[in-house]
């Protein structure tokens, strides 16, 4: 089979004349476009070029070569292109994982603008509280909240803001309860909660002048979603934290009201992790910048 670069460069001096033409479009020497020529024809068993000292013309097997060469030439570059557009255009699949209540809150009501910004991107999103082996199990990005990054290993890390979280109750239980004016008095109260091991949990909570104090009790409810806490913290089952997107209408409304103003959780970090930066395709590149946009703050 010929080299299909020596039939590029046969196509080239065809064009432009000559191998001296052609030799400063390619930055190709004259001398090794002519030989490479030289040997094609070689190859071939037939002269492809009538030289002379002034001009070059194609024989007529040379044309029909020529025809099949440019032709090549064409799809090599519509191949090339087609890649370019591959790579340049977001499309395909993105796999997300994100947790319940930052789908449900967060991501869910601003996904549906990357949908429309980008038509021939797919989203394979799986919500859940449980932490994704993203290398493992092929996930591209996972958005999580956590209150710190120490623990993401090699991933890399888009870090969008922070979620600050409110100690909140219904104000008919408190009224069932002696009135709370420091973190100790906090025992008198059920509380309700999202993850606990062997039906205990303890929480950091943070005060003025950076005080903190560490609240350990036995919930009264345990549910691994925040939305069932929230009905539940409203009817006044206890008492609990929620972020503050999550409670912000009903602080302003009076539904819920501060447990114990100036404590609270440390704020959980809003984030985005994925495997490399390297090898990223346009449709996850463009999901990240979406991401930021989005969801970052700045914070």
């Amino acid at each position: 089979m010929q080299d299909l670069n020596d039939m590029l460069f046969f196509c080239e001096v065809v064009d432009r004349g000559g191998f001296a033409a052609a030799g400063r479009v390619l930055g190709v020497p004259k001398s090794r476009l002519s030989r490479r020529v030289a040997e094609l024809e070689n190859q071939l068993g037939v002269r492809l070029l009538q030289r002379t000292t002034r001009k070059l013309s194609l024989t007529a097997v040379g044309e029909v070569y020529y025809r099949h060469c440019a032709a090549m030439r064409t799809e090599a570059q519509a191949a090339a292109d087609a890649v370019a557009r591959v790579q340049s255009e977001p499309r395909g699949r993105v796999r997300v994982t994100c947790p319940v209540t930052v789908a449900q809150v967060v991501l869910g009501p601003v996904l549906p603008r990357f949908m429309l910004a980008f038509s021939q991107v797919r989203i394979d999103m799986e919500i859940t509280n449980r932490v994704v082996d993203l290398v493992e199990e092929g996930v591209d990005v996972a958005l999580r909240v956590r209150p710190t990054l120490d623990d993401s290993g090699s991933l890399v890390i888009k870090r969008l803001g922070l979620s600050h979280t409110e100690l909140v109750a219904s104000p008919r239980l408190l009224a069932r309860h002696p009135r709370v004016t420091r973190p100790q008095d906090l025992h008198a109260l059920p509380t309700l909660t999202m993850s606990g091991v062997e039906g205990r949990t303890t929480w950091l909570l943070v005060g003025p002048d950076g005080a903190e104090y560490s609240f350990d009790h036995e919930p009264r409810l345990l549910a691994d979603d925040m939305l069932t806490l929230k009905y539940a913290l409203l009817e006044g089952i206890g008492f609990g934290f929620l972020p503050d997107y999550m409670c912000a209408e009903e602080m302003a409304d009076g539904r819920l009201v501060s447990v114990l103003p100036g404590w609270s959780p440390p704020p959980g970090i809003l984030h985005a992790v994925f495997p490399s930066r390297r090898g990223l395709t346009p449709a996850v590149r463009a999901f990240l910048d979406f991401l930021g946009e989005s969801l970052g703050s700045g914070n």
